[in-house]
């Protein structure tokens, strides 16, 4: 019978069920922290006189930790278990609101607020979403990683505009302070739900399953995975993939819409509720994307993720005008179908390609991701300044996200290893990834 998901283990409290709900929680918490740091611009200016580049520097800190974190974080779940890392990430991202609440000096902001943050944040992403899925997970893996991928999407646009009244209401430090709170009512709801399968792989599991070397430090377990996984031309065209994500997603959209929309004559508010919209139905994209990666080709539904993504920025410079109107709104919507709906099928060619070492895979896949972002939020403000226009910028987008079309369709199936989910089989365990991927069929 075909069933959801893995049996509990034996002597594994909980379900696999269960656990995802907790991690939705811890994700959906954390997702909420990457929201406020664009709302506090404006306020640190006015009510500290600090200067939108110092309140920038720390964004960008919390940016690159964020990326970096990620990698090492999945690596130290095999050491420790998702629940400890769960808790401590929760632990972190609450200590940070609670001292940004105190700041007097910029550089207060880049430690609370970009290093504190960005490391909690980073280690219950997207990467913490693969984790729960590989270990608990055989069938519906693209479903539940769509799920748990969307509470993040959930953290971010939901509390948006609550943050916001809050901060109108009240103030900058009140809004932190409920963040704070935030997180430490999700911690004992996390610790109860969040647990980690024992005694091996799930029943169910495929036999390629590699299981990791839980001796090895988790740190020197990351820098060696990048190491063997930086052999293979998988995981950069992966890597380079999801860096054209990045660019795409929040190098060039959730950087740059709202000021070019402005540029158009538009509010600033009102392109904020069109994000708003766009993060609505990324949910939407994320959960059915997840549903089609397990019934059909990973790499076949990037490239079309990725052209139709470079269509729409293409278009974008034709329909910016001073109000919204339907060919507008029919962008949101479809931007927004697009958006997060390249990590499930992401992940999924991590684990074809590198198996139970594919969350820390992805991890510094994600990693790429937050290096293309940044490079391109920095190169389309220099574009504005050089050309007085973003126009340049939406269409390098989409030509870099056409040429992701073409990186996807490039990636080879693993042999002996099905793209989608494969047959239950009889599991087995190794201590290392391959020492190079096999040639295609």
């Amino acid at each position: 019978m075909k069933t959801f998901g893995p049996r509990p283990h034996p002597h594994t409290p909980g379900s696999p069920w269960t656990v995802a709900a907790g991690a939705a929680l811890a994700i959906v918490t954390a997702g909420a922290f990457s929201t406020l740091a664009g709302l506090l611009v404006g306020p640190l200016y006015e009510d500290l006189g600090w200067s939108r580049a110092s309140v920038g520097l720390g964004s960008l800190v919390n940016m690159v930790v964020y990326g970096a974190s990620a990698p090492f974080a999945a690596a130290l779940m095999d050491r420790l278990g998702m629940r400890r890392v769960a808790v401590g990430a929760l632990c972190l991202v609450g200590a940070g609101a609670g001292l940004a609440t105190t700041m007097t000096a910029p550089w207060q902001f880049v430690l609370y607020w970009g290093v504190l943050v960005g490391l909690g944040t980073g280690a219950v992403a997207t990467t913490f979403a693969a984790t729960v899925t590989e270990r608990w997970f055989v069938a519906r893996r693209g479903l539940v990683t769509g799920l748990l991928t969307a509470a993040s999407v959930v953290g971010q646009f939901v509390f948006l505009p609550v943050l916001s009244w809050v901060i109108d209401a009240y103030s900058w430090r009140a809004a932190a302070t409920a963040l704070a709170l935030a997180a430490a009512g999700a911690l004992p709801v996390v610790w109860a739900a969040v647990r980690d399968p024992r005694n091996g792989p799930a029943p169910g599991e495929d036999a390629t399953r590699r299981a990791p070397d839980l001796r090895e430090d988790a740190a020197r377990r990351a820098v060696r995975t990048l190491a063997r996984a930086a052999r293979h031309g998988p995981f950069w065209l992966l890597a380079g993939t999801f860096a054209v994500c990045g660019a795409s997603t929040n190098g060039v959209m959730w950087t740059h819409f709202a000021p070019a929309a402005h540029d158009h004559g538009m509010p600033v508010t009102v392109a904020a509720s069109l994000l708003s919209l766009i993060g609505i139905f990324n949910v939407a994209g994320t959960v059915a994307s997840g549903w089609l990666t397990d019934r059909a080709d990973p790499r076949r539904l990037l490239a079309v993720y990725y052209a139709l993504r470079g269509l729409t920025l293409l278009a974008l410079p034709l329909l910016l005008t001073s109000a919204v109107d339907a060919p507008l709104v029919a962008f949101t919507v479809v931007f927004g179908l697009l958006d997060v709906a390249t990590v499930p099928p992401t992940i999924a060619l991590c684990r074809a390609h590198y198996g139970a070492g594919a969350p820390v895979v992805f991890g510094w896949v994600s990693a790429a991701h937050q290096v293309g972002a940044g490079a391109v939020a920095f190169a389309g403000g220099t574009a504005r300044d050089a050309f007085g226009s973003y126009d340049p910028v939406w269409v390098g987008a989409g030509a870099l996200c056409a040429g992701a079309a073409l990186l996807a369709l490039t990636l080879s199936r693993p042999r002996g290893r099905r793209v989608t989910p494969p047959a239950p089989a009889t599991p087995r365990r190794s201590r290392a990834l391959p020492a190079s991927p096999p040639p295609c069929r």
